[in-house]
């Protein structure tokens, strides 16, 4: 709406009246906000986690899950490569530029709680046709025209269109937050996994490794026999089978450990090139690790507080939508200084001004208002589907974790004896094949099952490592809601940060 400027000495005046009108305003009309109060919808939470049973949770004095989560495994080398995720990881870098855009916008949308104010100055020279109908002006005059104007725009927000605008960035910017701590969780478990992955194989590269030397032992006394007739060149061919067999799968062990290796530096930040992971193999079983309850994983999952906070923005763009259906009510003025002589530009024959206010409202729109209604309904909707189906998976995250160590655990126990066991029966095989009784192919056949159960022995380690960090980050890590940057009721900002 604009304004017509007419020419007033009394600018002092004028300004106490925009500024008595703007405060009234304020007072009078602040209070009402149109649209759904925010209540988070309910979810189903189960009492406790079915496949915990007689899993062993962890212990009052076992180390409890903190913001650095990976001390946990005790792993001087993992907390080392941990520490540098935050300072140079790219995603995690990507993930705080979004956030900061997400405050951004809050804070531009806030602006709209006070005036906008705007001033300019311009100068013009003018001749008016001797053609010109006739007019107050004298025809074929020529004449400057000197301004220096302000404007002041101001939209009283009377139905709370402009505090539901903030509300919903201010809750996006929440769910920006949760999402860099979600992106913050899954960086750090990546490391954590890739790591215990190639320790796994630096693990199976050293049995492999050993069991080469014990090959070669082997092969080299069997040649031995051959050459002194006491075996035969079958059996020299079957040793120098089994040692080439073996050491071509320990080769093929670096093919997955140099692709892990890489994964982590990238996760650090570092090309490559310009990195190496010492070798490490896996010697102790993780740690225990505590499940809690059902409900508190509401608290402690990013990405299900994110899912939560874009339900409240999403509330947020209802009122947003409902005030449509009210005035919009405007308040201007305008004010400043013009001359046609610029040396009595500033003085007070010179001073302008303009005050006034409108109230507009659509009385046709084809059913626009009502399907932005609907639109705005609709995705709401959709955003408490979508947290109750965080909610969900984040239980059967947990449950499928907490029932992969539990099993697992129990499988260790069993493969350990099957190990126990096999090597038993190549001692036998060896043994027996030593005195003549048997062939090689006993003892043959012995090594491969001994062999075959003491690598599943250790893929089932790190299998049960795997799982651990992978229960950790479905159970949030350290992380907790209350991490979330604060939003006071009185404005839109933000404060805190959540890493």
């Amino acid at each position: 709406m604009s304004f017509p400027w007419h020419r007033n000495t009394n600018i002092r005046f004028s300004t106490r009246t925009m500024g008595s009108i703007g405060v009234l305003s304020m007072l009078l009309f602040g209070g009402c906000t149109v649209g759904p109060k925010y209540r988070r919808p309910a979810a189903e939470v189960p009492a406790s986690y079915k496949e915990v049973g007689d899993w062993k949770p962890a212990q009052p004095n076992d180390q409890s899950l903190s913001g650095n989560w990976w001390e946990v495994f005790q792993d001087a080398q993992l907390n080392a490569l941990e520490s540098q995720v935050n300072v140079s990881n790219q995603n995690l870098k990507a993930a705080e530029a979004q956030y900061t855009q997400a405050r951004a916008l809050v804070r531009y949308n806030r602006a709209n709680y006070f005036p906008s104010i705007s001033g300019g100055a311009g100068a013009t020279r003018n001749k008016i046709s001797n053609n010109r109908p006739p007019s107050l002006s004298t025809n074929g005059a020529t004449y400057n025209d000197f301004q220096i104007p302000f404007e002041l725009s101001y939209e009283v927000d009377v139905w709370g269109r402009v505090r539901r605008t903030v509300e919903s960035y201010r809750e996006q910017a929440q769910a920006s937050a949760a999402d860099l701590a979600t992106i913050n969780l899954s960086m750090h478990a990546q490391l954590a996994l890739d790591y215990f992955q190639a320790r796994t194989l630096d693990t199976e590269e050293q049995l492999l490794n050993s069991t080469v030397t014990q090959y070669q032992r082997a092969l080299e006394l069997i040649e031995n026999r051959y050459a002194g007739g006491l075996s035969s060149d079958l059996e020299v061919q079957q040793a120098r089978t089994q040692l080439e067999t073996t050491r071509g799968q320990a080769i093929d062990v670096g093919v997955a450990r140099a692709q892990y290796e890489h994964a982590v530096a990238v996760l650090i930040g570092k090309p490559p090139a310009n990195f190496s992971l010492a070798a490490l193999p896996l010697t102790t079983p993780p740690p225990s690790i505590p499940a809690g309850l059902p409900s508190e994983l509401l608290e402690r999952r990013p990405d299900i507080a994110a899912a939560e906070r874009r339900m409240a923005s999403a509330n947020a763009q209802i009122g947003v939508a409902k005030a449509a259906y009210y005035p919009t009510i405007s308040l201007g003025a305008t004010g400043g200084f013009e001359s046609g002589v610029i040396t009595t530009l500033i003085s007070g024959p010179s001073a302008l001004w303009s005050v006034g206010g409108s109230a507009i409202t659509p009385i046709f729109d084809a059913g626009r208002r009502r399907a932005n209604m609907d639109q705005a309904i609709a995705a709401y909707d959709q955003t408490v589907a979508n947290y109750r189906e965080t909610v969900l998976t984040g239980f059967q995250q947990v449950e499928d974790n907490v029932a992969a160590l539990s099993i697992l655990e129990h499988e260790a126990q069993v493969q350990d004896q099957a190990v126990v066991a096999a090597r038993k029966y190549l001692q036998l095989a060896t043994t027996r094949y030593n005195g003549g009784v048997t062939s090689y192919l006993e003892v043959t056949t012995a090594q491969t099952a001994a062999l075959s159960d003491e690598v599943t022995a250790v893929n089932i380690l790190g299998r049960r490592m795997v799982d651990a960090v992978t229960l950790v980050e479905a159970l949030g890590g350290g992380w907790n809601s209350s991490e979330l940057p604060q939003r006071p009721e009185c404005c839109g900002k933000l404060t805190g940060a959540s890493r």
